[in-house]
């Protein structure tokens, strides 16, 4: 589906799987942001960031507000994103217990200074109560689910509304703003939108639409402000319109899904990271998501795009070389994913979207984390 306001054709190399599955969203209304010490900004009636009589304009001047990767001289930068559901679990329907989340955070905070997460709706909030309750030294990019709020056609006519969507986006919006202040220790970034613009996303979404949730966050909030997609649309003139709305890039770069073989991997993330530092030179770029999983079935796209093999010795081997890279080279890089997640994908178990976790669903390490174990 193309989009108004979004890139346009692949241009050479291939990006992840069109098959990636949509994440569900949670219809749950959240409280707003008022009265938490924020940002002075206009409000509705129900404690929403409005702008009377239309879109909110961008701030100017525009300040940069950097991505903290160090804190009381610790590196941040060996980062993870983390998906908390198990077997039988799924965004929108049942949700992993407190200690369920309590057992994974322990794990977690083992390996790992910073984790991402993609929503601010249930059970974000029981993640960040957790870390503090348990006195965890981990740091948290908040997610800020967007939804599609509109379809278009091919030719760019537009074909529908979704006014529950943007109910829904707007729920997030304010959730993300009131986790923001109430945990003011633990969340050090936000994030709005993941893969909304590159062309094969089920999430792709009207470009002014996400700016207008972009700079609603960022007026209610001191903290840097980002949005996630693959290095397939920020290697584009037409990202800069994006680039220009937020305070860092956060760029996805998959070498398992771009055909590379193990032996070249690092090598094209490093120069795929180049390219879009200098695409972006006055931005500083975090690879939000880089990683290799440990399984892929032998059908469909992933079989055709999919030219490295997989397994756990791979999985490790990537890992320790691009851990290396990034401490070495400053760079924060978020590994996709701690834990596998079996709800992902279609229904064969060899499903690659299920397996890129270096821990398996049962919450076992992989090869890639045994001997941290």
């Amino acid at each position: 589906m193309e989009v108004p306001g979004g890139p346009g054709g692949e241009a050479g190399r291939k990006s992840r799987s069109m098959l990636k599955a949509p994440v569900l969203i949670v219809l749950a209304s959240i409280l707003g942001a008022a009265g938490l010490g924020l940002p002075a900004g206009p409000l509705d009636s129900t404690g929403r960031d409005t702008v009377p009589g239309g879109p909110r304009p961008r701030e100017e001047p525009f300040v940069v507000r950097p991505f903290v990767s160090e804190q009381a001289g610790g590196w941040l930068g060996k980062a993870a994103c983390y998906g908390p559901h198990r077997d039988g679990q799924r965004p929108g329907g049942p949700s992993p217990s407190r200690e369920e989340i309590r057992e994974d955070l322990r794990i977690i905070a083992r390996h790992w200074a910073m984790i991402r997460l993609y929503g601010a709706s249930p059970p974000t909030e029981t993640i960040l109560d957790v870390i503090r309750e348990e006195g965890l030294d981990i740091q948290v990019m908040l997610g800020v689910w967007i939804a599609p709020e509109e379809a278009w056609d091919e030719a760019g006519h537009l074909t529908g509304r979704f006014p529950e969507r943007a109910e829904a986006n707007r729920n997030e919006v304010d959730g993300g703003i009131r986790l923001a202040a109430a945990y003011p220790e633990i969340v050090t970034s936000l994030c709005v939108g993941n893969e909304t613009q590159v062309s094969w996303s089920p999430h792709r979404s009207r470009l002014e639409t996400v700016i207008q949730h972009i700079r609603r966050v960022r007026a209610r909030t001191e903290l840097p402000v980002t949005t996630a997609d693959d290095f397939n649309y920020w290697n584009k003139p037409e990202s800069r319109a994006l680039a220009r709305e937020i305070d860092f890039i956060n760029c996805y770069a998959h070498p398992l899904w771009n055909g590379l073989q193990l032996e070249d991997a690092l090598r094209w993330t490093r120069l795929t990271y180049d390219e879009i530092r200098a695409a972006h030179p006055d931005r500083e770029v975090v690879l939000g998501e880089t990683g290799w999983a440990t399984s892929k079935h032998d059908e469909g796209e992933q079989a055709r795009l999919i030219k490295g093999r997989t397994g756990e010795e791979e999985q490790r081997e990537f890992y320790r070389e691009v851990t290396a890279w990034s401490k070495r080279e400053g760079i924060p890089v978020f590994l996709f994913e701690v834990f596998d997640e079996n709800w992902k994908g279609g229904d064969h178990p060899s499903e690659v979207e299920k397996h890129w976790g270096v821990y398996r669903a049962d919450r076992t390490p992989k090869k890639a984390v045994a001997d941290e174990s």
